[in-house]
């Protein structure tokens, strides 16, 4: 891999953890749903059959969608560094930064839900964020 597209080393980590939260839902999730003998009803509103879970179960469901959301600006910026020639250095130590921080964030919320200390790691996982995002203004201002 070229030097200024090891960025997308991060953005490839972040992907594969998506997809093992994913998995992790689905192996929480499916024998939640069998043991609660619950008949799925698509005329339901969102969530409200899902929110009788346990939320040990839903926890898993709570943070999949938390990767979905905020990390795509995260995606965004480094593909764009990378397209720009700056995927490495700082901006890649800032990329696997954010990614660890968004794993750690993940096995929180997964396991204990610990809310203040979810939010601690989410702030802190913002600094990366901010820091990749004001280098790559001042790459093409």
């Amino acid at each position: 891999m070229d030097i200024e597209n090891q960025i997308l080393g991060p953005v490839i980590g972040l992907a594969a953890w998506s997809m093992i939260m994913w998995i992790w839902m689905y192996v929480t999730r499916i024998p939640a749903i069998q043991a609660a003998k619950m008949k799925m009803d698509p005329c339901a509103p969102q969530g409200v059959q899902m929110a009788s879970l346990p939320a040990r179960v839903r926890w898993k469901a709570d943070n999949y969608n938390h990767l979905m959301e905020q990390p795509t600006v995260f995606y965004a910026l480094a593909v764009s560094l990378a397209l720009l020639g700056e995927g490495s250095g700082l901006n890649l130590y800032l990329a696997w930064g954010y990614v660890g921080l968004r794993v750690i964030h993940s096995l929180i919320q997964a396991l204990t839900n610990k809310i203040e200390l979810r939010f601690l790691v989410f702030v802190l996982s913002n600094i990366p964020l901010f820091w990749l995002t004001l280098n790559a203004i001042m790459i093409v201002v």
